[in-house]
């Protein structure tokens, strides 16, 4: 029984419920606790306001607020670019629902501004996020700032983020991972979970920004 409970596979095990379980008492506590949100198909909406303001910089340096997009909507994920999985996975659903979003209604493709917003300023400067943002979709933009702007972004969306160092002395970054559709008038008033796929994602957007 002793090597049972100290196999690899059941160690896994373990970490993957406790994982399960972490996200979601951060999504419970995010989205307005026991009445979390509604669900229409793929997009959350949340039971409670979420603000969508953030005052950061762009891969020029150049200051970006929300009302640096007049009249979009802004299709918002936070993360960070040494991030192995979670994130590379996320963005690229992300650039694959615009596209997806463009073939479908280039109307509401064109409503719709992308932005990947860094919890990791300490590597993440204008330049590296600008590239890694790119990568993605050319429509997508990179945004970082001071620890304090991060932290002001991040609990505007109510994201949970935390530095977690490793033994060969790196880190990586512990972050939830939703994408949030936030209206012209600056609330979200979508949200997309972790490894949603890019079809519903689209259609989710069309039918928030259409509706």
């Amino acid at each position: 029984m002793r090597r049972v409970l100290t196999s690899p596979i059941f160690i896994a095990l373990v970490a993957g419920i406790m994982a399960a379980v972490a996200i979601g008492f951060i999504a419970w506590q995010q989205f307005g606790g026991p009445r979390m949100a509604q669900n229409s198909g793929a997009v959350i909406v949340p039971a409670t306001k979420i603000g969508g303001d953030f005052d950061l910089v762009d891969a020029s340096g150049a200051r970006v607020t929300p009302g640096s997009f007049p009249d979009k909507y802004l299709l918002v994920y936070f993360g960070y670019t040494y991030c192995p999985d979670v994130c590379p996975t996320d963005l690229a659903i992300v650039g694959q629902a615009m596209d997806a979003l463009e073939q479908s209604d280039a109307g509401a493709a064109a409503k719709v501004q992308p932005i990947f917003i860094t919890v990791d300023p300490a590597r993440d400067g204008p330049d590296t996020v600008g590239v890694f943002a790119e990568t993605f979709h050319p429509r997508l933009v990179g945004l970082t700032g001071s620890d304090k702007q991060i932290a002001d972004a991040a609990a505007a969306f109510r994201v949970y983020y935390a530095r977690r160092d490793m033994d060969d002395g790196n880190y990586l970054m512990d972050h939830s991972a939703f994408t949030y559709l936030v209206g012209p008038e600056g609330a979200v008033i979508g949200i997309f979970k972790h490894d949603t796929a890019p079809d519903d994602m689209a259609q989710g957007i069309a039918a928030l920004v259409s509706g």
